[in-house]
């Protein structure tokens, strides 16, 4: 599968695209400016030379031909970057994992988007793609770190059935998470706020924790 990434320059960006390269999909890493995207690329390269990873860097444009499609920009960017982009991504399955938060000494607080969430704004800015939320609070220094181990639960939320299990395969693939179905866009909001509790969590303990619902034990796999 030919995954694009939106924005895919930044820290979440950077380590999705990594691990789902390493996962045996291919990955074009987007940006404003292309040359800044093929820098991380190299960069990527270089720190896992044994590794044989599908990466290239490209604009957005070129990222928007994927077969599936990760919008990774800062989240007050992520409408504008998708609108110019609708006719290359009607009818494809986009992964919005950004979350609206600012930091206010030293704890993050979430915002509310004009539309509630990042992912509802991405779904009217692209009014005819299949939007699913998913990924928010998975650290980005263990998704760049392929020695790492991951131990998380991924929250997928979408309007389409079938859009959700498409998003939630592509992310099932990294080993170590287990996606959920957590209902429709509507619970979007929710689940991006959560971020920031997550990431003040992270900030006053100097860990990298992730979600992981108890009682679930007995789910293994999306089943939306």
């Amino acid at each position: 599968m030919h995954i694009g990434i939106l924005g895919g320059t930044g820290p979440l960006g950077r380590g999705l695209a990594l691990r789902l390269a390493a996962n045996g999909s291919t990955v074009t890493v987007g940006s404003r400016d292309a040359a800044r995207a093929g820098a991380v690329v190299d960069e990527l390269r270089a720190r896992w030379p044994d590794r044989r990873l599908a990466i290239v860097g490209g604009d957005n444009l070129t990222a928007a031909a994927g077969d599936v499609v990760v919008v990774s920009t800062p989240w007050d960017a992520a409408a504008a970057t998708v609108r110019p982009l609708e006719p290359q991504l009607r009818g494809k399955v986009v992964l919005s994992v950004g979350n609206a938060l600012v930091k206010q000494g030293r704890e993050m607080h979430a915002l509310v988007p004009p539309r509630g969430s990042v992912a509802a704004a991405v779904q009217a800015a692209l009014p005819t793609a299949l939007v699913v939320a998913a990924g928010h609070h998975l650290p980005a220094s263990d998704l760049e770190d392929l020695e790492t181990t991951l131990e998380a639960d991924v929250l997928v939320c979408s309007d389409n059935p079938d859009a959700a299990r498409a998003g939630a395969a592509v992310l099932e693939g990294i080993a170590g998470l287990r996606l959920l179905d957590a209902g429709s866009l509507a619970s979007a909001s929710a689940v991006e706020a959560f971020t920031a509790v997550l990431v003040t969590l992270n900030m006053r303990y100097k860990a990298h924790s992730t979600l992981r619902l108890a009682g679930l034990e007995h789910v293994h796999g999306f089943t939306g």
